[in-house]
């Protein structure tokens, strides 16, 4: 009994979605205010600086969608509490904003609530390097060339699924 292509190409993208899964470094999801969330009178830039962000963590913004909102702006429109500019807007209540550059970001609410508070900046930073082993610090040069040439996990089920799937 032959397998339909249909089924044989579900297969390969399951694998293909497992081994980009094993690959994929987690990312943090930082709720702006905690459990405040998104709301006049909090100390956003306390909050801002007990956190850390890196490029590929989300920011997250939770507030009443019927009376607040968020904005992107640059440093004029947050020092201002003006939105002329922005470069993102929000307003369902729980917004998700993806930090994908390492840069300053600066978040304002675009309904009067800036003038109370309701502004955060914050700076993501690169991600780090991959941390090197000790073996393999000590002894960078002496790699062998078959282990130099070795292609990742992922890459090995890749070949495989693909051999085994005919594709």
């Amino acid at each position: 009994m032959s397998t339909s292509p249909s089924i044989s190409h579900l297969l390969f993208l399951l694998v293909l979605l497992i081994a980009a899964a094993s690959t994929t470094v987690s990312a943090t999801d930082h709720i702006v205010g905690a459990n405040r969330g998104w709301n006049p009178g909090i100390n956003y830039t306390l909050w801002a600086n007990n956190h850390t962000f890196l490029v590929g963590d989300l920011i997250s913004f939770r507030y009443q969608k019927t009376q607040y909102n968020v904005f992107e702006v640059n440093q004029t429109g947050y020092d201002n509490c003006t939105t002329e500019g922005a470069v993102g807007n929000w307003s369902s209540g729980k917004d998700f904003v993806l930090l994908d550059k390492a840069k300053r970001y600066y978040f304002i609410c675009g309904t009067g609530g800036c003038f109370n508070g309701m502004k955060v900046s914050v700076v993501v930073h690169p991600l780090p390097p991959p941390p090197k082993s000790a073996v393999g610090a000590d002894h960078s040069n002496t790699k062998s060339a078959a282990s130099a040439s070795t292609p990742p996990l992922a890459l090995w089920l890749l070949i495989i699924a693909g051999v085994l799937l005919g594709i």
